[in-house]
């Protein structure tokens, strides 16, 4: 450990250099006998620990610790002082000091904090490389296993209960053919075009183009009729549901979610179904997905 010690007094500065260095517990790298003359030297060799009386002319420890952290200084600071009261401490700890050294000078009770701090100041340290390398090799691996718009799409399918329905594969091939145009921007092109070009992913023949663009048509309103009233299940069981704060207003006319929920508490039989607007709630994911690609989710 590196260690800055400033005092007023002379025999109190050699006495707490004598223990550091006999105790083996660091080496003394400077030393003030004022707050003021200690701020450029601090400042420039940076110490692990400053040990730092209270009661100095010019500027007192609490002064001297205001002046260093301004300036950046963030090693760690252990204050000396005879006159212990609780305001002192108080200020004392909110400027970020954490151990005291009273005076007179106690050999075994310098030791024994100037070994606890040092303890603490490897551990914390430790930690640090440990976090980092953690942050790193997360990073790493999210950087090198970026989603592919089918896990992106698939996900928040998922989040709407409709994975399941067949009408979810059309629409993963839709996100798949906006994705792979070249300047196509966020607008969305004709749902018509948008059919077609799932069916064509599906193999189907140029004379079965048009009839399976219709059942594609038909397969995709089913899916989010069905995401529609699974959402509109989250908010009647519960309205702050982050899953329904979140796709309701985005994906639907908010309208419609909430005359599916009233007819869902109220047990409705009515058999009319809610109103959905295809494309918006393409446009909508469309955007999503391609903000999640950029970013690298």
């Amino acid at each position: 450990m590196r260690y800055f010690i400033i005092d007023d007094d002379t025999a109190s500065r050699r006495m707490l250099e004598r223990i550091i260095v006999e105790g083996g517990l660091g080496d003394v790298i400077g030393e003030a006998e004022s707050g003021l003359k200690a701020i450029q030297p601090i400042l420039s060799i940076r110490p692990d620990f400053v040990l730092i009386d209270f009661l100095m002319p010019e500027l007192d420890g609490i002064e001297t610790i205001e002046q260093l952290k301004n300036h950046g200084f963030q090693g760690q600071f252990i204050m000396i002082s005879q006159i212990i009261n609780k305001e002192m401490v108080g200020q004392a700890y909110e400027k970020g000091v954490e151990f005291f050294i009273h005076k007179p000078i106690n050999r075994v009770e310098v030791h024994s904090i100037l070994k606890r701090t040092a303890e603490q100041f490897n551990l914390k340290h430790s930690l640090l490389t440990i976090r980092e390398s953690l942050a790193h090799i997360e990073y790493s691996q999210v950087k090198h296993k970026q989603q592919s718009v089918k896990e992106i799409v698939l996900s928040i399918l998922n989040d709407m209960g409709i994975i399941g329905e067949s009408g979810s594969d059309d629409i993963v091939l839709m996100m798949e053919y906006l994705m792979n145009q070249k300047n196509q921007g966020t607008l969305l092109p004709p749902l018509k075009e948008l059919y077609e070009a799932a069916a064509i992913s599906k193999n189907a023949s140029a004379d079965n183009i048009k009839k399976e663009s219709k059942s594609i048509e038909q397969r995709i309103r089913r899916a989010i009729l069905s995401a529609l009233n699974n959402i509109a299940s989250l908010g009647t069981i519960d309205y702050t549901n982050p899953k329904f704060e979140y796709y309701a207003p985005r994906y639907f006319d908010f309208q419609e979610v909430r005359l599916q929920m009233k007819k869902i508490e109220s047990d409705s039989s009515d058999s009319a179904k809610a109103k959905i607007n295809i494309k918006k709630f393409l446009q909508v994911l469309y955007v999503e997905v391609s903000d999640k690609m950029t970013k690298g989710f």
